[in-house]
């Protein structure tokens, strides 16, 4: 059973171990014990576990215990449709992808869907050794209520996250805004009582949210003092359409409305220009990158990565895998003729956690003294040293989800050698298979 919130505290000790940090500098601390009492790490040292009474004891001997991975940016709506059996016209361009295939998808998508997607998407992200994920969600049909059905499945796996609903007028006009912007207003307020999952405020992109939508996205923003969770530029059309419109750069057109935050999340962002990055910058805006997603909708490159200050990772849905997003930006990027190398990559997946601070009380992603207990225990055996010089290559070059052994949130052993012990994960399995096809036959069924 997890603990929940105001029960009496526990404490764990992780003996004898080894400690990786994923930020810079990258230190490897060997031989040590991690005293945990509550969510936090209270003691780290030499035979710090000898000295208290422990309500649980981990041995970590031959393990390296992490920092937790965040994903920056997840679509948990897409969580059934792994192997999706639909019938889809052509899709040669973005807006022919996203016509045929996911707003399709998230039309056909009811309560029970948002849930099984839920617990389906966390359980994966647990798995891989995630213990965060920043989800945007969408469900035309099912729109208040859904931001609930989402943190109800990642409250009952243990994950940590944040969620929020995308605000569009691509189906139902300044109606549809209003519900979306509503449904976000109403999450944010009861998810400051949470534990586990917070909120921002969710938008599509800026190419299907008018001006009038833009400012109802600023005063919810002003009313929660959560920061924009939005698309921007993934596609060239977002430009254009912006250009055409509104005579005037996506990042301007955000800036007009006060949308540009130090919480303020913006994703893919791959056709901004050089002005729209530097004002990013300066205003200490986040932007998430995914490498996979854009090469498997081919629209482009990110090339700007560098210049981009607070750079964070994302899977944007169908997994949170996020040793395998990170080896896959990384090779992009060097088959691109980039000039980043291994420890870029794991500076900017570690950065999620400074995304995380914005939204919960506390520090995260260290395995230091006084940081939240949201671990990740490995079972790495390597062939060569592990030393501060080359950790982040091993993190690239050798170590997986594979090797990820037990998890740990909010001080919750969430998983135990590779069990998730508080969950029928084969019943869970099944079910969602049979809700998956549910959602199939009745997305089929939708015109794009």
């Amino acid at each position: 059973m997890l603990r929940s919130k105001g029960e009496s505290m526990a404490t764990t000790v992780i003996k004898n171990t080894r400690i990786m940090q994923t930020a810079p500098p990258f230190t490897v601390n060997e031989g040590v014990d991690i005293v945990i009492v509550d969510d936090l790490i209270k003691t780290i040292g030499k035979d710090a576990g000898a000295r208290v009474t422990a309500d649980k004891v981990i041995n970590g001997s031959g393990k390296t215990v992490m920092a937790g991975n965040v994903c920056a940016h997840h679509h948990y709506y897409s969580g059934l449709s792994r192997g999706m059996q639909i019938t889809a016209g052509p899709q040669t361009d973005f807006i022919q992808v996203l016509k045929e295939w996911w707003w399709r998808l998230d039309r056909g998508l009811d309560e029970e869907a948002c849930y099984y997607s839920s617990l389906i998407c966390s359980i994966d992200a647990i798995l891989a050794g995630t213990t965060c994920c920043i989800d945007h969600h969408a469900s035309p049909s099912y729109i208040e209520g859904s931001l609930d059905a989402i943190a109800r499945g990642m409250e009952e796996v243990g994950l940590r996250g944040s969620t929020c609903y995308e605000v569009t007028d691509r189906n139902g006009g300044m109606e549809e805004v209003e519900r979306g912007v509503a449904e976000n207003i109403r999450f944010a307020k009861a998810a400051k009582k949470k534990r586990l999952v917070k909120a921002m405020i969710g938008g599509h992109a800026p190419f299907t949210i008018p001006d009038e939508g833009l400012a109802m996205m600023a005063e919810a923003v002003k009313e929660t003092g959560v920061g924009i969770h939005l698309h921007v530029a993934e596609d060239k059309y977002d430009v254009v359409h912006s250009h055409h419109h509104y005579s005037m750069d996506i990042i301007d057109r955000l800036e007009q409305f006060g949308l540009l935050t130090d919480n303020a999340l913006l994703v893919h962002g791959l056709h901004l220009n050089s002005a729209e990055i530097e004002k990013l910058n300066s205003y200490g805006c986040f932007f998430a990158h995914n490498g996979r997603s854009n090469m498997n909708n081919n629209v482009g490159y990110a090339r700007h990565i560098q210049e981009v200050k607070n750079l964070v990772i994302g899977t944007d849905g169908c997994g949170g895998n996020m040793f395998e997003e990170l080896k896959l930006a990384f090779f992009k990027h060097k088959d691109q003729g980039g000039s980043w190398w291994p420890s870029d990559y794991v500076t900017a997946l570690n950065r999620g956690n400074r995304l995380v601070e914005r939204s919960f009380d506390g520090k995260f992603g260290q395995v230091a003294e006084g940081y939240k207990a949201d671990l990740v225990i490995t079972d790495y055996h390597s062939p060569t040293p592990l030393i501060p010089a080359n950790a982040a290559s091993h993190f690239v070059w050798g170590m997986s989800s594979n090797c990820v052994e037990s998890v740990m949130v909010d001080g919750n052993l969430v998983m135990e050698d590779r069990k998730i012990a508080h969950l029928d994960i084969d019943a869970i399995y099944t079910e969602a298979a049979k809700v998956a096809e549910k959602v199939w036959k009745r997305v089929d069924k939708i015109a794009p």
